[in-house]
């Protein structure tokens, strides 16, 4: 006969159960291998710096930080840091976020004159109160934690400037950066080393840790003081420890309105894998604008606390790549849904 005595025990050892199952998967998730991923094929490049610190058991907020500092300084880049097309005025501005597995969370917002602005932004959060410095303040900070003023403007990305001044027309296409390139050199097609957008990337230690960071020169000709989303937590990017990690890239506007990378995070909280979530945020922006979507690019990239990832875009034309202690140059093409 079942009586209450043995119903107590067995409902106390079931709990017990519970417990024991719950602490095995709380120390299978921190003793993944680390791995790093970032957006765009020159992510290849971006994130073998970063697992030089992952592979050697640092801390990813140290690995995406040097890892996107690479196109950051890159002056065949013309999307991320020094070379970046300027805006309509020929400035170049910079825009840069980073956050770690705590929470902490830093940011500089059309910043001038300064090679690397990720570096920057990591000081704003471990340095100050605040989370975002803009302009002129986001300048006199760097300066005065000894970064150097620097002509960002380059020569290749000035002439491309004055022939966009000759028609002055500004359209936010998606992918504008293939246009640059004359369409007989295929090594020059999207995704490539010279053809990219925002970097993105996000990490995972050997501790079991998430951090991300993203940085850009933002939109080519845009108007002077225009932030998209690179900058912004929860837009360009989000990283919650208990779930996992989450990036954009293309179209800012369109990522800011639906708090993107902040809604990938919360869809792999709800259970989402990973290229599903990036997937279901991509659908909301087409929901709300499906004619105005089908000429512009938004892409999310996101990876879970399990080191699982994906991707998924508006348009053909988003690569991604991978590093792990299997491969270290893993590109892989996103889906999209055009």
């Amino acid at each position: 006969m079942y009586n209450r005595r043995k119903f107590i025990r067995d409902t106390a050892l079931s709990g017990a159960l519970i417990a024991i199952s719950k602490n095995s998967l709380a120390t299978s998730n921190n003793t993944n291998q680390p791995i790093v991923i970032s957006t765009w094929d020159f992510g290849v490049a971006a994130n073998a710096d970063a697992w030089k610190i992952l592979s050697n058991d640092g801390k990813a907020l140290d690995a995406v930080e040097a890892g996107v500092k690479v196109p950051e300084a890159d002056i065949k880049n013309q999307s991320v840091g020094y070379g970046g097309l300027p805006d309509r005025d020929g400035i170049v501005t910079l825009d840069a976020c980073i956050m770690d597995h705590l929470g902490n969370c830093g940011a500089v917002l059309a910043l001038e004159n300064i090679k690397h602005p990720i570096a920057v932004a990591r000081l704003v959060m471990e340095k100050t109160p605040h989370v975002m410095l803009a302009g002129d303040g986001a300048l006199q900070f760097a300066l005065e934690q000894g970064f150097k003023k620097e002509e960002l403007l380059t020569e290749n990305s000035k002439k491309a400037w004055k022939e966009w001044l000759k028609t002055s027309k500004y359209e936010p296409i998606s992918n504008i950066e293939n246009k640059l390139y004359d369409k007989a050199a295929p090594e020059k097609l999207p995704g490539n080393q010279y053809n990219h957008d925002t970097i993105g990337m996000l990490a995972l230690d050997n501790a079991g840790n998430l951090s991300g960071a993203c940085t850009t020169s933002g939109m080519a000709y845009k108007l002077h003081g225009r932030i998209g989303d690179s900058p912004i937590i929860g837009a360009g990017l989000y990283v919650d420890n208990e779930i996992g990690a989450a990036t954009a890239t293309g179209v800012g506007e369109e990522v800011v309105r639906n708090v993107g990378s902040f809604l990938v995070v919360e869809l792999m909280r709800q259970g989402y894998p990973p290229e599903e979530a990036c997937k279901e945020a991509v659908m909301r922006i087409i929901k709300k604008k499906k004619e105005s979507t089908k000429n512009l690019q938004v892409g999310f990239l996101a990876l879970n606390k399990k080191g699982e990832y994906g991707a998924y875009a508006i348009q053909k034309g988003f690569t991604y790549a991978v590093c792990d202690s299997k491969q270290q140059d893993l590109v892989i093409k996103g889906k999209s849904y055009y």
